[in-house]
């Protein structure tokens, strides 16, 4: 059995719902992880340290790439966000399927670190939804939005380089879609 098939990394542009899509995954099958990246933003209202990220300064990510703690990291709207190599090598090495929700260029770095890897990128609905999804938050700047939007369709090309392409028009009908994904992939393996 090939066990870089528990590793499942899914992207999608802010405001695709991937992070709700992934919850609600784990909510309908609990035997699946989500490996808890770090970040330098500020922590959101209702967010807990090392449940939604482990929230780092500036200087200690910093130390931490340095050190080969980071597996993979991009800076995205003046903040880094990466994996923890710890949390990743530990689930996959025990056999438990662990998603990274990561950002493109972070999904291509682990594709080269684990090549079996299954990528899977989320899609929203249209460019319509997807800027009232970020609106809806209530928890962006005009300006903060504006950023994310255009990184939206600069994302949107690196699509073609996943395994797997999904629209998440409903959440329960995307998790699924998506629990299927990763139940076909795996099967292949065994």
């Amino acid at each position: 059995m090939n066990k870089e098939r528990h590793l499942i990394v899914i992207s999608g542009p802010s405001g695709s719902g991937k992070d709700t899509v992934v919850k609600r995954l784990m909510e309908l099958h609990p035997e699946i992880e989500v490996s808890v990246s770090a970040t330098t933003r500020p922590m959101r209202s209702g967010e807990k340290e090392g449940v939604n990220y482990f929230y780092l300064t500036r200087e200690e990510f910093e130390r931490r790439i340095q050190a080969g703690e980071i597996l993979e990291y991009a800076e995205y709207c003046e903040n880094y966000y990466g994996t923890p190599k710890s949390e990743v090598d530990k689930r996959i090495e025990n056999g438990i399927t662990v998603i990274l929700v990561i950002e493109v260029i972070g999904a291509g770095n682990i594709k080269k670190i684990y090549p079996n890897a299954v990528t899977i990128f989320v899609r929203p609905p249209s460019y319509g939804e997807l800027e009232e999804r970020l609106r809806g938050r209530g928890t962006e700047t005009e300006e903060s939005i504006q950023k994310r939007l255009a990184r939206a369709v600069e994302e949107m090309e690196y699509a073609v380089d996943y395994n797997e392409v999904v629209i998440n028009d409903t959440v329960d009908e995307c998790a699924e879609e998506i629990y299927g994904l990763i139940q076909k992939y795996q099967q292949e393996e065994e």
